[in-house]
């Protein structure tokens, strides 16, 4: 027979779809032709597939080789094709029965030295053709446990190509161990009782992740602003199989090396000279994604916010709101999952020393306003929560850390996801900040003190945004609470936390609006209703929301 087929996947963004990879064997002078919208490195295959095959002791056809890629308006990318390419061939050159490639996904490059090397965006591509219903799949070696989370496809690993010949004949192979991944040095474990002091701002941390609200901390250099940032993944819940599936697959076309489920929310953290491109994400024809997208299900911490460019800042508004981003380039168009929790950290000024108490600033007040403008006022408007750390008032040196741990701030934070998560049972959301606003005003009943969120308005001191954003903490400070539905406190709360300033800056006037004294977290009984800070019941040295 001089005609055959395989299968492989394109991947556009998460989109997959399937490639009949169709190889005829014709008349002609010896040579390959690949037509069907290759990119570069696709077009090199039919080289890369010649020099595989004769060093596994086979022959490639001495006649004229067309190898056609369909659908064939489709753009395609990516060296994952070579072992459909090189299965087709053989195929139609008799070499493995045709009918051994019916309904199998081929995944995975060949080195001129006949071994299957691994691929980028084998998770995705195994979910599409699962979705499609392909049951069995090939890929590379060092990719089986990869493969191997996608259930429901009996999938099959080759080392070489003389593995896939014998795969495609039906018989057995011995592959080499899989190969176990350097471990890490790690340092110690994270966790919340190495902080010490700053109640308060552990406290706004525990509702943003009870809620997954978006998180801003402001304060002088060194108070502890980036710690407790790191330390929010410690307090979230696990993530779900989809979700975990969802992050993996990412990954996964970011090119990292997925061994198993994680279900631990993702971190990350660029640095504030990451281009657009890493951030958002790009790439020449499709693009490939950035750090939001890495970050889905999880944590994007910038730490040095106002440091990172205002096109870069200004790229997370549609993300922020969407919960996707959406790249578009000349041959194709790709969406991202994007629905990640965005914590900021900003110091006063760019020495840092603008809000300490006895420090020289040496910054003029124009140079503090021009700073504290890079975060726009759209950006901050999406923030859910603003907390300002001060500098303590006491020596760390022989101070013993006394908080709770990030276990027990968990068991709170896992009880309150989980009251979320019967309200949100038949929505698309799982958390009070995902929500959108218009299904929270029709959907549950109206918070108590909804007059002090319209003084806020008719001050000008809560845009509309603000509103859905201060009810969605409301609800959230209401399951921590264990009550039923927001009550006054939780509002004039909410709206505290909204409206978090800096030590010394004049509260804005609004009738019925919450004082300092009313911000503080005595009247809100969460946990165990005991107020976790200094005793008495006010706010612990070193953070504070002004109202």
């Amino acid at each position: 027979m001089n005609l055959a087929c395989a299968r492989s996947i394109a991947l556009v963004g998460m989109e997959a779809a399937i490639v009949e990879i169709e190889a005829w064997i014709g008349p002609g002078l010896p040579r390959t032709v690949l037509v069907g919208l290759p990119d570069t490195a696709l077009y090199e295959a039919r080289d890369r597939c010649r020099a595989a095959t004769a060093s596994a002791g086979l022959a490639w056809p001495a006649q004229l080789v067309t190898i056609n890629l369909t659908p064939a308006t489709l753009p395609k990318a990516g060296s994952h094709y070579d072992l459909g390419i090189a299965a087709a061939v053989l195929a139609a050159s008799g070499v493995v029965p045709s009918n051994s490639l019916d309904d199998v996904v081929l995944l995975g490059e060949l080195g001129l030295d006949a071994r299957v090397r691994p691929v980028r965006g084998v998770l995705p591509a195994l979910l599409a053709a699962r979705a499609r219903g392909l049951t069995r799949a090939i890929v590379p070696a060092g990719q089986r446990g990869e493969a191997a989370l996608v259930e429901g496809v009996d999938v099959k690993a080759a080392a070489s190509l003389g593995d896939l010949v014998a795969l495609l004949r039906g018989q057995s192979v011995t592959l080499p161990p899989a190969e176990v991944p350097a471990a890490a040095v790690a340092g110690p474990p994270l966790d919340l009782a190495d902080v010490i002091g700053l109640g308060e701002a552990k406290w706004a941390l525990e509702v943003a992740a009870a809620g997954r609200h978006h998180l801003y901390f402001h304060g002088p250099p060194g108070v502890g602003k980036t710690i407790l940032a790191r330390r929010l993944p410690t307090i979230l819940p696990d993530l779900g199989v989809a979700e975990a599936l969802e992050v993996a697959a990412v990954s996964s076309l970011a090119g990292r090396r997925v061994d198993g489920l994680d279900r631990r929310p993702p971190f990350s953290d660029p640095h504030h000279s990451i281009s657009l491109a890493a951030m958002a994400g790009g790439g020449a024809r499709v693009a490939r994604p950035g750090a939001v997208s890495l970050a889905h299900r999880g944590v994007l911490f910038l730490d040095e916010a106002p440091e990172f460019p205002a096109k870069i800042l200004e790229a997370l508004r549609t993300p922020l709101e969407e919960g996707e981003i959406v790249l578009g380039r000349s041959e194709a168009q790709v969406r991202y999952p994007a629905c990640f929790q965005l914590v900021l950290a900003a110091n006063p000024c760019p020495c840092g020393l603008a809000a300490t108490p006895g420090a020289a600033c040496s910054c003029t007040p124009t140079i503090v306003r021009r700073y504290a403008a890079r975060l726009s006022g759209p950006i901050l408007d999406r923030v859910d929560l603003h907390q300002h750390i001060a500098p303590q008032r006491r020596s760390l040196l022989r101070a013993a850390a006394t908080g709770e741990s990030s276990a027990q701030v968990a068991e709170r934070v896992a009880a309150a996801r989980e009251r979320q998560g019967v309200r949100l049972a038949d929505t698309p959301w799982r958390a009070n900040g995902e929500a959108a606003g218009t299904w929270l005003r029709s959907h549950l009943p109206e918070p108590e003190g909804a007059e002090l969120v319209d003084a806020a308005v008719r001050t000008g001191c809560l845009s509309a945004r603000g509103v859905d954003k201060v009810v969605k903490v409301a609800w959230t400070l209401a399951d921590l609470a264990g009550a039923d539905r927001p009550r006054r406190d939780h509002i004039r709360l909410a709206l505290a936390l909204r409206r978090g300033e800096e030590p010394g800056a004049p509260a804005r006037p609004a009738a019925g609006f919450p004082t300092a004294a009313a911000a503080r977290r005595p009247s809100l009984p969460l946990g165990g209703g005991v107020p976790r800070g200094v005793p008495g019941g006010g706010p612990e040295e070193g953070s504070r929301h002004v109202a």
